[in-house]
């Protein structure tokens, strides 16, 4: 156990913690939504401080993230829990395990450990991910201080439901995010997330403000959040943020409480990027359907292929001092070379 960050202390005992937008206020003895922080006779503490219960290499291009460092390798860490309860999680046995099987597992692995690792593995960064970093926050906060002193970057793939004070705190020390913009109605996210829209809106514009280099993803799921009509306002307000903010556009797979609808088809996915394109955005990619032309990248003034991908694989790299070769257009990212 660690003292939690960001709470409150409020009347018989209670307390309101700070550190994301659903800023729950908890009895003594009892937990927040999120499963993993627990109010101890007026004291909050994070349940999983330390407590790894995922570690792995990974390619960047896996979070996604395909304008950061570009082939390279991040380490990719999580504890159990998740503010969100989404119906369709497809990390479900871990981000939902608090609430779902009544427990929190994981290996002791202090930060230092993880850093570390990083290194030994030759990793160019340190991915917080698999479940929702957030809720891990103080692991996820010393790790990235010890990577930052060690010239290892630091990037969260994150529902966005982070507060302000949470993130400006962070921002010294993190590079990069891939955050989720799961739906454009606020009745999606309450029913199938148990969470709200406008604080993802918000966080996104704090993201950019903070100039965090920031990706988004939309998981596309037929009947829900597939709508011409919605997937314009998502583009809309993406290209709000700045043309340069690369769209990632999922393929969804039935899976835990959310299998009434067929995995998202190759067309639905290609309309959707074409909706991005159309809309002004530079960079829409298609995901989890490995081989199409969508996961490329290419230059958004004369049409070049820059870098061709095949999952998470890179077969070309066009790229020259992160300027497209034919017309120099410079190519929007960090660590593009």
């Amino acid at each position: 156990m660690k003292e939690a960050m960001f709470y409150q202390k409020k009347d018989e005992g209670s307390v309101q913690c700070g550190l994301c937008n659903h800023r729950c206020v908890i009895k003594e003895g009892k937990r927040g939504v999120c499963g993993v922080r627990e109010n101890r006779e007026g004291i909050l503490y994070s349940l999983v401080y330390g407590r790894c219960i995922s570690q792995s290499v990974d390619p960047i291009e896996k979070k996604p993230l395909y304008h950061f460092h570009p082939g390279s390798e991040s380490f990719s860490v999580a504890t159990a829990g998740c503010n969100f309860q989404c119906k369709h999680c497809q990390n479900y046995s871990i981000s939902q395990m608090p609430r779902d099987q009544k427990k929190i597992t994981g290996a002791d692995v202090p930060p230092q450990k993880i850093v570390e690792a990083a290194k030994f593995y030759n990793c160019a960064s340190i991915a917080y991910t698999y479940t929702e970093p957030t809720i891990y926050y103080e692991y996820a906060y010393d790790i990235a201080v010890l990577a930052h002193e060690e010239k290892i970057k630091n990037v969260f793939v994150t529902n966005g439901y982070i507060t302000p004070e949470a993130l400006r705190q962070i921002q010294p020390y993190l590079d990069g995010a891939n955050v989720d913009l799961k739906s454009f109605s606020d009745e999606f996210y309450r029913k199938i997330c148990g969470a709200s829209l406008q604080p993802v809106l918000d966080s996104l514009m704090f993201y950019k403000e903070l100039e965090i280099w920031l990706e988004i993803t939309t998981l596309i799921i037929p009947g829900y959040n597939d709508s011409a009509e919605e997937l314009k306002k998502i583009a809309e307000f993406i290209y709000s943020l700045g043309a340069e903010t690369p769209w990632h556009i999922s393929a969804y797979y039935p899976t835990y409480k959310l299998t009434d609808q067929p995995r998202t088809s190759v067309q639905s996915l290609r309309r959707a990027r074409e909706i991005g394109l159309e809309t002004g955005l530079r960079y829409v990619y298609e995901g989890n359907i490995p081989g199409e032309k969508g996961e490329n990248t290419y230059c958004y003034s004369c049409g070049s292929l820059l870098i061709e991908r095949s999952g998470f694989s890179i077969s070309q790299y066009q790229i020259t001092d992160a300027k497209c070769p034919e017309c120099g257009a410079k190519i929007d990212g960090i660590g593009l070379s």
